[in-house]
């Protein structure tokens, strides 16, 4: 993945959604050239040269320092999220992300066990570019048999454009779209040398124009926490919560997630619902 094409379409992109008005400047002329702000008025904003952001909107970051990338993130008001994918497509670690990728990612005995322990809820461990390498009974019965998928097909972006139930069992379904994109964009900007990463981008850019289209949009996020409603069908609708977070250990690219529904709850007893009687027939979001 080409970094000075990433960072000057990214930088383009975040210009692109802001108008003079957002950001406090007077907005001269009903006709703009351009959509959002023009180079000179983010320049202005970040306190650098036009010509100097130019160079870096063009994809030359080198050389660019950390308080120059505040000033123009601040400018851009990019989250926090966004404002540390600026920095790693400006100024990779390259050595460390090639020896991150070399490494084959897996789930040692003891996470499976605790997965296992968490009878009553769904949970399941997403390595990098959302492959699902490890998972409980109860997500099994919520998300699909994973079991019966080839292991590479166990991976959540294929999951949501490629599985025909996907849209089912997701109700907000282009919500989840847009997070799992904007996810898989974030991990792009820390490892643009993995090929199974380019090669999954290729995939889904000419299977699903949906993706597609999303992938261009540059958005990204790293939501650890919130809700989902799911439509699954033997026990109906239910909104869970559920939580992301982070596996210590040598792989910091393991992400543990659970769902949970609030106690008292229809959705809490459609869930234990699904514990008693889900399990021996798991929904498959691939018929």
């Amino acid at each position: 993945m080409d970094l000075s094409a990433e960072l000057s379409e990214f930088l383009r992109s975040r210009r692109a959604r802001l108008k003079p008005q957002d950001v406090g400047l007077p907005e001269f002329g009903r006709h703009r050239r351009v959509p959002g702000l023009r180079r000179e008025e983010l320049a202005q904003l970040a306190g650098v040269s036009v010509a100097y952001y130019t160079r870096l909107e063009q994809g030359n970051g080198r050389n660019v320092s950390m308080e120059v990338l505040d000033s123009i993130a601040r400018a851009l008001r990019l989250s926090d999220t966004e404002r540390a994918h600026l920095t790693h497509l400006a100024k990779p670690t390259v050595k460390k992300r090639r020896a991150a990728i070399a490494r084959p990612q897996r789930v040692r005995p003891g996470l499976q066990y605790l997965l296992d322990a968490m009878d009553g809820l769904p949970a399941f461990v997403l390595g990098r570019r959302g492959d699902i390498l490890a998972w409980n009974r109860m997500a099994r019965a919520l998300m699909g048999d994973f079991e019966a998928w080839e292991p590479g097909d166990r991976n959540m972006a294929r999951m949501i454009f490629l599985e025909p139930n996907a849209r089912d069992l997701y109700v907000d379904w282009e919500c989840k779209a847009v997070e799992v994109v904007s996810t898989l964009r974030l991990y792009a900007g820390c490892y643009p040398d993995d090929k199974e990463l380019l090669a999954l981008v290729g995939e889904l850019s000419v299977r699903s124009e949906e993706f597609r289209s999303l992938w261009a949009a540059h958005t990204v996020t790293d939501k650890g926490h919130g809700q989902k409603r799911l439509r699954h069908p033997l026990v109906g609708e239910m909104t869970l919560s559920y939580e992301s977070l982070k596996v210590a250990g040598d792989d910091p690219d393991l992400v543990l997630v659970t769902y949970h529904a609030e106690p008292g709850t229809p959705s809490a007893d459609a869930l234990r619902l699904l514990a008693q009687w889900g399990v021996d027939e798991p929904v498959d979001v691939r018929e």
